[in-house]
């Protein structure tokens, strides 16, 4: 199974990006996926997932101005982002908790999409 990420890159700040995640592969569901974002000398940390069944969950700096979707036919995941602030510059990372069988269960990185907001 891969995560394949795009659509990083600079923006101002206030600006807007949409990152999308593809999961290809020997894949029998997806479960939760979303996004992960590391800054330079910081930790990994959640910024928004959503479930199966179409439930999101958001890190409270992102709440109200990213919005994810997914389309589980195509096993796809997008990250609208708007009014990014510089201090979100980071490595946005894919995550997935893919079933490749009804009872086995794996989690899934993908390569990471910089993201830089700088004036």
């Amino acid at each position: 199974v891969q995560l394949v990420e795009s659509g990083g890159g600079e923006v101002q700040p206030g600006g807007s990006l949409r990152l999308s995640c593809v999961a290809s592969g020997y894949i029998f569901s997806v479960e939760d996926m979303g996004w992960y974002r590391q800054a330079p000398g910081k930790e990994r940390e959640l910024v928004a997932v959503m479930s199966k069944v179409g439930t999101p969950k958001y890190a409270d700096s992102v709440k109200g101005r990213f919005t994810i979707a997914r389309d589980n036919a195509k096993n796809t995941v997008t990250l609208q982002m708007n009014k990014l602030e510089p201090e979100e510059t980071a490595v946005y990372y894919c995550n997935a908790d893919v079933r490749p069988s009804r009872n086995s269960e794996i989690n899934y990185w993908g390569q990471g999409t910089q993201v830089t907001v700088s004036s």
